[in-house]
């Protein structure tokens, strides 16, 4: 019933001659070199996306980023992704408040924010990427905006999860675990590539399955199977996979259909990737749903 529209182990240094601590030295080096905006800048226009909900279509995307939009409607649902710049209601917002609005879907009213917002993933983002994430939304510019709120008609949970303390870092580089980081809580590939059940995504038995349908102006698409079955990507090369996921190109040439934010996902770095990669070849095989 939960529609997303958005569009949920570790390789060890050594084996290549590197040390672990020379590893995290560098990776806290990279950290260090980058401010808190600039990885907020480049985790929202990038892989996490969150344009693809809540800027308008079209010519007004660049002009109006992230001013909101209706994002779906359906039986269950009007779902309106809320003005994420300082003219909407955030700037009211403190850091805090907007941080656990993003990742338990609590406002500071206490109310709890609907689908399709990614929850089930959202509640793995890192301190730090939260932070980020808060910070480089200050920055954008203004711009006004005229929303209703979203509607449901299916009750919501009174919260996604008893509340989040503190989450770490993952190390970053390109491993299986800052891979499924990447995949899960930042761009939550892993939601809309999951079968839905009554509770939302089936993330402890069929992850990566795909089989979920987003219908559109372009039809009716499917997300596919990411496992390393052979109706997922056993048979795809890494370099293919990777055209998949930042050109929305299939390898025999043919373009693939929205939801998938193909445009954020050309602006992640190659390691990213590599990563996402990586940790996708390490999902254990599921067949397609039915």
């Amino acid at each position: 019933m939960f529609k997303s529209f958005c569009v949920a182990t570790v390789l060890i240094a050594g084996s290549s001659g590197v040390s672990f601590a020379e590893t995290a030295a560098e990776t806290a080096a990279e950290t260090a070199a980058e401010t808190a905006v600039e990885r907020g800048a480049y985790l929202v226009r990038g892989f996490a996306g969150c344009g693809n909900c809540h800027s308008p279509f079209g010519p007004e995307a660049i002009s109006k980023e992230l001013s909101g939009r209706l994002v779906d409607k359906n039986e269950a649902f009007t779902a309106i992704a809320p003005n994420l710049t300082p003219a909407g209601r955030i700037s009211q917002w403190s850091d805090a408040e907007l941080s656990r609005a993003i990742r338990e879907g609590i406002r500071p009213d206490g109310s709890v924010i609907g689908p399709p917002m990614p929850f089930a993933m959202y509640r793995g983002l890192s301190d730090t990427d939260l932070n980020a994430i808060v910070a480089f939304l200050r920055t954008v510019p203004a711009v006004e905006s005229d929303l209703p709120p979203s509607e449901y008609n299916i009750p919501l949970p009174p919260a996604y999860g008893p509340p989040v303390e503190t989450v770490a870092d993952v190390p970053r580089g390109v491993t299986v675990e800052y891979g499924a980081y990447l995949a899960g809580p930042v761009a939550h590939c892993m939601e809309c590539h999951t079968p839905f059940g009554p509770m939302g995504p089936m993330l402890e038995t069929d992850l990566g399955r795909g089989g979920f349908e987003f219908p559109g102006p372009w039809g009716v698409s499917v997300a596919p199977n990411l496992t390393s079955h052979a109706d997922g990507l056993a048979d795809y090369s890494d370099a293919e996979i990777a055209t998949m996921i930042v050109e929305g190109k299939r390898p025999d040439g043919t373009g693939m259909t929205p939801p998938m934010p193909y445009g954020f996902l050309a602006n992640m770095s190659q390691d990213d990737l590599d990563a996402i990669i990586l940790y996708l070849r390490s999902l254990p095989p599921l067949p397609d749903v039915g």
